[in-house]
């Protein structure tokens, strides 16, 4: 992908491009070398913390605890860092995400 894109449940995914902007499904963190887990229509509670993504990844039924139902948004996730996303968003605008695209 390139550029990499982030994008709401309403976004598609696959490989993004300039002209076919889709979300990448297949993101890797290179700070934890954790592989980006991305929930459909969920965002992240506020009160989220490095502690509790480091605890939780990647058990689903651990990560609920803090997660909350947003038609449309999606929530993405790695053990170190984590954001919720409405609409489609370039990779390149968030400096503090250390995310790439993996092969698809």
């Amino acid at each position: 992908c390139s550029p990499v894109y982030l994008g709401g449940s309403f976004s598609p995914h696959g490989i993004g491009t300039n002209t076919s902007k889709r979300t990448c499904d297949q993101l890797r963190c290179t700070a934890c070398d954790f592989r980006v887990s991305l929930f459909n229509d969920y965002i992240w509670d506020q009160s989220c913390d490095y502690l509790f993504f480091r605890n939780n990844m990647p058990e689903l039924s651990k990560l609920r605890a803090k997660m909350i139902k947003k038609k449309g948004a999606r929530a993405y996730a790695c053990q170190c860092s984590w954001r919720s996303i409405d609409g489609l968003t370039d990779l390149q605008t968030d400096q503090q995400l250390r995310w790439v695209c993996g092969k698809h």
